[in-house]
């Protein structure tokens, strides 16, 4: 081949690939837009006490000195996430008192003006667009074809739970799951020394604004650990440069409130607030309490129980409580759970070579840990299956067996989120969203593959699980009348934790019998 033929084929694929990134990015501002008029027209509707806990969060910081922020507790929502939560809201503070000055005023509680709630959603949808740069940056690195991209772009972006969550309920998940992907994105790239210490830059942000991601820490200390330090021949000054990047961000994090340390970390680790949350998540312990509730019947049927406490666990109520037959666990015994069960994959991701060179076992190992988390962990709030759900997205869409998973587990914690809406008037947005969610993401998948992904004992499970949603809201009300109000949210909580134990227990069976066999391919630019 000449060099005229070469030049002309070089010109060619340049051109090619600056196609593919423009269509790249085409996609994700076309379908970012279209989901951002979706929040719009949802931004009059219910919203949980959460709306209030971030409206007094903006006052604290606005209103009081530093000094007080974690000490207030003149609401009872007081402030309880890490201080860069805190930063944050301080920011937002300045623009809603601009907006409205009595909304960052402490004494107003339960403020919620016109102005307040469109501030208040109007920041969680601008904030999302960290999560589009996050999910664009993601995608990048794990997706093999344009194909692949596009359909993550729009499952990730379209996520009906994060929808439900952050944009009905009201939470700001979308951005911390933004900096999430990230971080992801960044260590990822083992052979870019720069995107890795910037992915863990944003992962030390990320533990300094939520601390929930503290799960995770494990897997990103190991994969750092082995990635980049340990296969450089550089290990001392690599772990520097990490070890530095941590602990600066923590000084600057935790440093204005060095003198109150004690009472900060109260706050982020209320232990009395019980085993699990007024509506379980469908995890471990809903299952545990399920047949808890199940052998109290059975012994007082029989006889050899005399006296059952009431509505224990069922009350509604974030306390405290005692089992009636099975032992009480404690936050030790969670935790030792918690951390016996993440071992195997955290053995595999350090000891194993091509796990610890795979940016792919990597991101499994994270979403392993999570559902680990998700599944032992004290108090579990439902909305943290989305830790799992949204990176595991970028998984599904280049690998059939994710694939799997996703479609399982997407469909079984979304459904477990909707009893949060419990307002009468959102019963069609219960069932249509994700109804219209769970098909497009069948339908894609199977197109992509050119496959059925799931048996059809899954199918069957997935195919069942909307009539949750149809009894909760309709049908328990007709036969029961005002009669077991619980009894519809424990339900779907011990049936969408089937599910989820389902979904965890053949992931880690997949991720221990993983083969380093997959041939690399082209990415998208």
């Amino acid at each position: 081949m000449d060099n005229k033929n070469i030049f002309e084929l070089k010109k060619k694929e340049k051109s090619e690939s600056i196609t593919v990134k423009w269509s790249a990015n085409g996609i994700v501002l076309r379908v970012f837009i279209l989901i951002t008029c979706l929040k719009v027209l949802l931004i009059p509707t219910y919203h949980s006490t959460d709306f209030e806990v971030h409206r007094n969060w903006l006052a604290i910081t606005h209103s009081l000195p530093i000094k007080e922020w974690y000490v207030n507790t003149k609401s009872q929502w007081t402030l309880d996430y890490p201080p860069f939560f805190a930063w944050f809201e301080y920011l937002l503070s300045h623009a809603a008192a601009v907006i409205d000055p009595e909304m960052v005023k402490v004494e107003n509680l339960n403020y919620a003006s016109s102005d307040t709630i469109y501030f208040q959603r109007g920041s969680v949808i601008f904030l999302d667009l960290l999560f589009a740069y996050g999910i664009r940056e993601v995608g990048k690195v794990f997706c093999e074809s344009f194909d692949s991209y596009a359909i993550f772009i729009v499952l990730s972006l379209c996520n009906i739970g994060l929808l439900v969550v952050d944009h009905i309920h009201f939470q700001y998940n979308g951005f911390l799951l933004g900096i999430l992907l990230l971080a992801i994105a960044n260590v990822s790239k083992i052979n870019n020394q720069m995107s890795v210490l910037q992915g863990t830059l944003y992962f030390a942000l990320l533990l300094n604004l939520k601390h929930i991601y503290l799960y995770v820490a494990p897997v990103f200390v190991i994969w750092l650990l082995k990635s980049y330090c340990m296969n450089s021949g550089q290990f001392f000054k690599r772990l520097f440069l990490l070890g530095s990047i941590i602990m600066i961000t923590l000084i600057i994090s935790f440093g204005p409130f060095v003198f109150q340390l004690p009472q900060v970390f109260s706050r982020l680790f209320p232990f009395k607030r019980g085993l699990v949350h007024a509506y379980w998540a469908a995890n471990a312990w809903a299952l545990y309490i399920g047949i808890d509730k199940v052998a109290s019947i059975i012994f007082k049927h029989l006889g050899w129980l005399k006296m059952t406490k009431s509505a224990v666990m069922t009350g509604g109520l974030v306390q405290e409580q005692s089992f009636t037959i099975l032992p009480t666990p404690t936050p030790l015994v969670t935790f030792l759970l918690t951390f016996l069960s993440i071992l195997p994959a955290l053995y595999c991701l350090f000891f194993k070579k091509h796990y610890a060179t795979n940016p792919k076992q990597f991101v499994r190992c994270l979403v392993l840990c999570t559902l680990c988390s998700f599944m032992f962990s004290w108090h579990v709030h439902e909305k943290a299956i989305l830790t799992a759900i949204i990176p595991l997205c970028v998984l599904g869409v280049t690998n059939k067996d994710d694939a799997r998973i996703f479609l399982i587990l997407s469909s079984t914690g979304h459904i477990a989120l909707l009893p949060l809406l419990y307002p009468s008037n959102l019963t069609p947005l219960k069932i249509l969203l994700p109804l219209t969610y769970m098909i497009a993401s069948f339908l894609a998948l199977s197109r992509k593959f050119k496959q059925r992904l799931l048996y059809f004992h899954e199918l069957i499970y997935v195919i069942s699980l909307p009539l949750l949603t149809l009894y909760e809201t309709i049908f328990h009300k007709l036969i029961f009348g005002d009669k077991l109000p619980f009894l519809p949210l424990a339900l779907t909580s011990i049936y969408c934790a089937i599910g989820v134990s389902y979904s965890w227990l053949l992931y880690y069976y997949m991720f221990l019998r993983y083969r380093n066999n997959a041939s690399s391919k082209k990415k998208i630019e």
